[in-house]
């Protein structure tokens, strides 16, 4: 017999329908389709972390100001964040291989747009546009997969996609480290037209679009509004709460303006006929705990990690190549753990792994609060190869657990619930850690500087100078002695590794209590044969 939870007008079934008449040849074969994906989402992954290397680039040539240069990234975090959930209902309504397609050669072309773009304003615009597409293509992606792989082999699927996301994250600095040096900062944009063109080449020739018989059929313009609001409000106020401060006014006003528009949101989609996020979806525990993980471990991860560059390259003095190459364990591993997660989750259950990933995860976050500013390479290696190893199954199975306990017809609403969660916990990792990283360094910067016996700042020094050591960068005067430099990079230094430390402790406390909430996860309760399944 087949369950029901019925919302609104919308009906979850538990059970999925007879699977449709698998396609014959290269269209809609389930692995040719993962690889059309992955193309895709490999393009928008190396974007992340590629055009951080290039933004002082970017700043120099442009003559942008610090401001400037930090929305050409905040730009694209808050188009990406505020659209994904959407993104996903649009593909759940139109087709998941249309919303993929229209990404993909809308990401090419805003990434052409920017390569050409003669101002800082530009760059910007056409950077909101490319968080725009690719909050289309990412939830497509997943839905694509949800639909083609069987129950069986859809952990594999998800393992290698996470394995794909962790090899473009790995290239990201190193090929942007490249390019910037021996081309230009317009390459860095450019590389993602051809990229663009292949991926469209083979979605055309490859992927089928699948949809549910209870597909929905109308569009919640005002839950889009509401959620759009709530979303805007919560991930600017984490934005600006380093610039603002925790207790400011401004602060305050946007994550109250958030708690109201998730409210009203909740509320009105307790009453449309067909909700852009039936909450009957959250009766799943699996789901919702699947959910909360992702934003845990994002928070522990993103936050945590968003230190280590600045440790590699202020405190250890590596160029941005360097460093990324030192990243490699961490990345490594993901690489190499992601579809081995994959194949223990397809025999156990996601259970097991995500707790002991999680497990991994606190453990190696605890051993990064131990690095000092003399920690040689070996050392981190081991720490950040622990993390990427924990980080594996958490990816893989986090992501099962919140699509595969997703109905069919709303798998691209889950997708999107899934990237949303990454980004709210990447972001409230980064602000809430940097807090964490810049109360430290007020409280100790002022004794290490006395201790060391150097003289006296004013208040206005000791500000700027607070600011500089909060990213690792000593503040040492122009011309001042060789034993003074020493003095102060030394202080500068401690005082940033102790301040990294106790930011690491706390997202090795937030991994503990991720790994509590992995125990109230499960196997996916809506998997069933896609159509591509006669093709495995």
């Amino acid at each position: 017999m087949t369950s029901q939870t019925t919302v609104g007008s919308t009906s979850l079934s538990k059970e999925p329908g007879p699977a449709p008449v698998p396609p014959s040849g290269l269209r809609g074969h389930p692995w040719l389709t993962l690889f059309a994906v992955a193309i895709g989402v490999m393009m928008v992954t190396l974007d992340g972390t590629i055009v951080a290397v290039a933004n002082p680039a970017i700043q120099k040539d442009l003559g942008a100001s610090l401001a400037d240069v930090q929305w050409i990234t905040n730009g694209y975090l808050l188009a990406l964040a505020v659209s994904l959930i959407t993104a996903g209902k649009l593909g759940d309504r139109f087709g998941h291989r249309q919303t993929f397609l229209i990404g993909i050669a809308g990401f090419a072309v805003s990434s052409a747009a920017i390569g050409i773009s003669g101002s800082v304003e530009l760059v910007i615009g056409f950077r909101v546009a490319q968080g725009l597409f690719g909050a289309l293509l990412m939830p497509a992606a997943l839905g694509l997969l949800r639909a083609t792989f069987p129950a069986e082999k859809l952990n594999m699927a998800i393992g290698i996609w996470g394995m794909v996301i962790g090899a473009s994250t790995a290239a990201g600095p190193i090929v942007g480290g490249l390019l910037v040096e021996h081309v230009s900062w317009q390459s860095v944009f450019f590389i993602n037209v051809p990229v663009g063109v292949i991926a469209l080449v083979f979605g055309l020739v490859i992927l089928v679009d699948h949809r549910a018989e209870n597909a929905p059929r109308s569009f919640d313009v005002l839950g889009v509004l509401l959620l759009s609001g709530a979303m805007f409000s919560l991930i600017w106020a984490l934005i600006k709460a380093a610039e603002w401060g925790w207790g400011d006014s401004r602060t305050a006003l946007f994550l109250a303006l958030s708690v109201l528009c998730f409210g009203l949101f909740a509320l009105w989609e307790t009453r449309v006929g067909e909700p852009l996020i039936p909450l009957g979806m959250f009766r799943s525990l699996p789901l919702s705990a699947g959910t909360v993980l992702m934003v845990l471990m994002a928070f522990a991860f993103m936050g945590g990690l968003f230190f280590v560059t600045f440790y590699l390259q202020n405190v250890h003095g590596m160029s941005p190549v360097d460093s990324g190459l030192h990243l490699l364990p961490l990345t490594g591993m993901m690489i190499v753990g992601s579809p081995l997660a994959g194949a223990a989750i397809t025999k156990v259950g996601p259970r097991v792994p995500l707790v002991a990933g999680m497990v991994a995860t606190a453990v190696a976050c605890f051993g990064m609060a131990r690095l000092t500013a003399g920690t040689g390479t070996l050392t981190m290696s081991l720490w950040f190869a622990l993390l990427g190893l924990g980080l594996a199954p958490v990816m893989v199975g986090a992501t099962e657990v919140i699509v595969g306990n997703a109905p069919l017809e709303l798998s691209g609403v889950a997708g999107g619930l899934q990237q949303a969660a990454m980004q709210v916990g990447g972001s409230l990792g980064t602000a809430v850690l940097g807090a964490v990283m810049a109360g430290t360094v007020s409280d100790s910067f002022g004794d290490n500087w006395a201790g060391a016996g150097l003289p006296p700042l004013t208040p206005e020094q000791a500000e700027l100078a607070e600011k500089g050591v909060q990213v690792g960068i000593a503040p040492v005067p122009p011309q001042a002695p060789e034993p003074v430099v020493r003095a102060i990079t030394g202080v500068a230094h401690d005082t940033f590794v102790s301040g990294m430390s106790t930011a690491f402790t706390v997202a090795g406390v937030v991994a503990v209590l991720a790994a509590i909430v992995a125990c109230f996860t499960k196997r996916g309760g809506h998997a069933g044969a896609g159509a591509g399944a006669a093709h495995i």
